[in-house]
């Protein structure tokens, strides 16, 4: 491909990837964990049963580390849009920009508005007030998701839109056809359920180990463990095969207005009927051929047309220069679907457990479910990657290509910026993954305490409202 050359472009291109990658993972946290406390809380004052409190009060205080490192991660992105991508940021800037700043004025505000009241008002409003402040910060995440994916969505199938001849910029035309463009729906659906399952693999991992631990000490899980881990697995018992439905139709719709990615992703060079699926192989970019296939005979026309003798697209029927690389995204999309099986298998296997009484039992299920904590996770970076490489060579598709995005950066530039955001990142991030890893490892207790404005939460507090904080006495100046 004509940009596989060009030095600074690909360190422009994995900078963002990187500083993203890093970034898309908390905020996925954020809204399965807001939308799991807001159900906590309901439960809580509807039932009046204490261990809902107590695994409020418990998940809060993950809750308080996780949108900050979201906050602080997504305030960089920004900053690279004018640094190393100011050409895209002038051509689409006018349909994006709109888009993003939506995303600040309904869901950033209703957040901000209310978060304040969620992690430090339990005991200073009434009951009533701070479940709808929890509510609105869950609300707040899912609107913030909304727009986000609207905007990506727009640049992977572009509608709604003219273009200026003396400018080449995009000229809103249509607003509706551009906020709800062909793939948004199905794209909103499928991050939506990915955050909620990566979250629930989360919560029943940290369950699964606190009950292993007390198994172990000969000591029965107290019931804020056992409570937790149940509410998790009946989530991925439920979720996961929905999200393996929606994977579909969002396959579908790939196949309909993307159909390059789709012969990438399956590793596909000639289209053919009657196709079969490749289970492995190794696509060549030069010889065009995938190398090493095994091949399950007609299952590629079923799974992706839903038909035996349905049409399946080749790279080889698309220009070399608008192929997307199909070595990266035809593992990563395997890798995606093989943890989005395990996910469901780890569900339906949970309900046969629950089923014969064996649920808070089983050690073996237990291991098993506390070594697929980043599962969730690990699957959303595979997905991300799958339908952000598989745009390539195209920032909007079909209509500007990545190289024709990027800053004029020195590639010495652009080398420090990459050096220097790793090294902060590994520092900052790894120090609050840090930081969780220690808060999950201590078990809910029955009568958990209330969250104190403790020092990671005043940290935050001070982001969205600066000041400094007395060392002597640890509150805001």
């Amino acid at each position: 491909m004509q940009y596989a050359h060009d030095p600074a472009l690909l360190l422009a291109r994995f900078q963002f990837a990187f500083t993203v990658g890093v970034h898309i993972i908390f905020p996925a946290f954020s809204i399965g964990l807001a939308a799991y406390l807001a159900v906590l809380e309901g439960l809580w004052l509807r039932t009046g049963r204490s261990v809902f409190l107590d695994l409020y009060r418990y998940w809060i205080k993950v809750f308080s580390i996780v949108f900050g490192m979201g906050v602080v991660s997504g305030l960089v992105m920004s900053y690279e849009f004018g640094t190393n991508w100011s050409i895209f940021s002038k051509k689409a800037g006018p349909i994006t920009g709109v888009l993003l700043s939506y995303e600040v004025m309904t869901a950033f505000f209703l957040e901000a508005g209310f978060l304040g009241v969620m992690l430090f008002g339990m005991n200073r409003v009434g009951r009533g007030l701070h479940f709808a402040a929890t509510c609105c910060v869950s609300v707040g995440t899912l609107i913030s998701m909304t727009w986000i994916l609207s905007s990506n969505s727009w640049m992977q199938t572009p509608r709604g839109y003219t273009i200026d001849p003396a400018t080449g910029r995009f000229m809103p035309a249509d607003w509706l056809a551009i906020i709800f463009n062909p793939s948004f729906p199905f794209r909103l659906v499928h991050m939506g359920l990915a955050a909620f399952l990566s979250v629930a693999f989360i919560v029943g991992a940290t369950g699964a180990w606190h009950m292993l631990k007390a198994r172990k000490a000969g000591k029965i899980s107290s019931e804020p463990v056992r409570v937790m881990f149940s509410m998790a697995m009946w989530m991925a018992a439920i979720v996961a095969p929905l999200q393996i439905l929606a994977g579909d139709a969002h396959g579908l719709n790939t196949l309909k207005y993307q159909p390059v990615k789709i012969a990438a992703m399956e590793g596909d060079w000639v289209s053919e009927d009657h196709a079969p699926e490749l289970l492995f192989g190794i696509p060549n970019m030069k010889t065009e051929h995938t190398d090493y296939a095994v091949k399950l005979p007609l299952a590629g026309s079923l799974i992706l047309t839903h038909s035996l003798n349905g049409k399946v697209p080749g790279m080889k029927d698309f220009p070399r220069d608008q192929r997307p690389p199909s070595p990266v995204i035809f593992f990563s999309f395997r890798i995606m679907v093989a943890l989005g099986m395990l996910m469901m298998l780890v569900g339906l296997w949970s309900l046969w457990l629950r089923r014969n009484s064996t649920l808070f039992t089983n050690p073996l299920f237990h291991r098993v479910a506390l070594c697929m904590a980043p599962a969730g996770f690990l699957a959303l970076l595979c997905g991300w990657i799958t339908t952000e490489v598989g745009r390539q060579p195209w920032t909007v598709y079909g209509l500007l290509r990545t190289s024709d995005s990027v800053s004029p950066v020195a590639l010495s530039s652009m080398a420090f910026s990459m050096t220097a955001f790793v090294v902060v990142y590994v520092l900052v991030f790894g120090s609050g993954l840090g930081i969780l890893v220690r808060m999950l490892g201590r078990a809910p207790q029955e009568g958990e305490h209330d969250t104190p404005p403790s020092h990671a939460t005043e940290i935050l507090a001070t982001r969205m409202h600066p000041g400094v904080i007395d060392p002597s006495t640890g509150k805001g100046a």
